[in-house]
């Protein structure tokens, strides 16, 4: 059963200064706090095996991104360029990925094998054994939203990967390199739709809504009077699991007819937009029950899209 909210024209925000509009994700805690998160949340959880995988992924990644090498970015000019003209210039669906992202998966698979279960065990020596090119085919489907040409067993592990290349290529550059994109319901750093938008807490941030880059963890500002999809400002209700916490919600939207859960900080200062939103599948649940589909995936749980 599920309680609802309208959101009235009224009700915007109020900043405190000038908002960034850009929150880089912090590469040496990003995915260790994603890791804590997600134990956290699975103590008494009926998922609780899956999330303690999740995070056991989470902390291999945070070793990943730790030692990632250099890899080639965009120079200034081309930074320039793509500011002026809106264009996020990391794009995950065209970007010529270097070959490091694929070491990098193979030395996780490496991390986490000893520990698998049998069936996980399987699913990474087949991932394993794929070819350069099977590996990039494998990417491409993840990267333009292909479920149906995934083996969806794999899919949370080449993610996995691609989150640490995406983050790791963000982070190096720096906040100063990006700006506003010309389509705002996606990441002006790769042009990946958002996991989840999060309402921060503290200094200039309080209160603001952040969209959550599902690729590249970056966070951009947008409203909270508007639709994260299709940005209109009316018909916006928010739905939560009956006698849950209210830490995570669905924003539906009538006019594009999708949804995409919002969390809070100020229920939980400790919540993580990709751990919440894994620990939250019951949500989803009854939101697919009533004919709205996410407007963004969670790539580590990619089977959770549109079919529930």
């Amino acid at each position: 059963m599920m309680t609802s909210k309208i959101l009235e024209p009224g009700q915007i925000e109020q900043p405190h200064g000038e908002i960034p509009f850009i929150r880089l994700p912090e590469r040496k805690t990003l995915f260790r706090q994603r890791a804590n998160r997600l134990r956290g949340l699975a103590e008494g959880h009926t998922i609780a095996d899956f999330l303690n995988f999740m995070a056991q992924l989470a902390d291999v990644q945070q070793g990943a991104i730790d030692s990632f090498p250099e890899v080639f970015l965009p120079d200034a000019p081309m930074l320039d360029l793509c500011r002026e003209h809106g264009m996020p210039p990391l794009p995950a669906r065209s970007w010529l990925r270097n070959p490091a992202w694929r070491r990098g998966l193979k030395r996780m698979i490496a991390a986490l094998v000893a520990e698998a279960t049998p069936q996980a065990r399987d699913a990474m020596v087949r991932l394993y054994a794929m070819t350069p090119a099977e590996l990039e085919a494998f990417a491409d489907n993840i990267l333009s939203e292909q479920q149906q040409s995934l083996d969806l067993a794999l899919a949370p592990l080449v993610a996995a990967a691609l989150q640490v290349y995406w983050t790791h290529m963000a982070t190096t550059l720096g906040a100063q390199a990006f700006g506003r994109g010309d389509i705002a319901n996606l990441c002006p750093v790769c042009a990946s739709p958002p996991v989840a938008s999060v309402v921060r807490i503290g200094g200039s941030e309080q209160g603001l809504r952040y969209l959550h880059c599902s690729l590249c963890g970056t966070e951009w500002h947008m409203v909270r009077v508007k639709c994260s999809n299709c940005e209109e400002s009316k018909g916006l209700a928010y739905f939560g699991v009956e006698g849950a916490p209210e830490t995570v919600k669905a924003e539906a939207c009538d006019d594009c007819g999708s949804y995409l859960k919002i969390v809070y900080m100020e229920k939980d200062p400790h919540v993580e937009p990709v751990a919440d939103d894994i620990a939250t599948l019951a949500l989803d649940v009854l939101m697919n029950e009533t004919g709205k589909p996410r407007s963004g995936p969670n790539l580590m749980l990619f089977s959770a899209g549109l079919d529930l």
